[in-house]
């Protein structure tokens, strides 16, 4: 780690400001187990090849179980999946082995985990994983791809919580 003159609180409180979209980035261990985490700092990266990246927490023990596979599904939160988000977001609830626990799934063309509900899916394949402070910064191959149809609400995070947007009909 670098010293820095900027306020960790402060950083976050400021970049807060941005608005993200809410994705579940999903995926299977080496044991054939479903592991889900909640994520904001998605991205597109290229058009050619398709390329997406996330980037969890380096620490993260639903990334690295997800690493096991060599691929992962991106999961877009619709307004209204809070419940998703934050399910995902923290150690599975009392009593709960996994933060599955109570979610029907279907599984992608790489065998990751579709939510129910979404309203888009990446289907991916780990193509690199660089370190990042105190982050991974994960790029994927893009390998499948859906979105459902007439969708006016995605979540979004800012300020530290849960919103939507929506947008009007044409």
């Amino acid at each position: 780690m670098t010293d820095s003159q900027i306020d960790a609180r402060h950083f976050r409180n400021v970049l807060g400001h941005f608005p993200t979209g809410v994705t579940v980035v999903t995926g299977l261990d080496a044991a054939g187990a479903p592991h889900g985490i909640t994520i904001g700092s998605f991205v597109s990266v290229s058009l050619d090849p398709p390329l997406v990246g996330f980037l969890p927490g380096s620490s993260s023990k639903s990334w690295q179980a997800i690493a096991e596979s060599g691929s992962f599904c991106v999961n877009i939160l619709g307004a209204g999946q809070d419940e998703l988000c934050w399910k995902f977001a923290k150690e599975p609830a009392a009593g709960e082995t996994s933060k599955f626990a109570g979610v029907d799934w279907t599984a992608s063309a790489t065998g990751s985990p579709i939510l129910p509900g979404i309203i888009g899916s990446i289907d991916c394949t780990v193509e690199v994983v660089h370190e990042a402070g105190d982050h991974l910064f994960v790029v994927g191959r893009v390998h499948d791809m859906s979105h459902a149809e007439d969708v006016n609400d995605a979540m979004v995070f800012f300020r530290g919580k849960v919103a939507s947007v929506n947008m009007p009909t044409a």
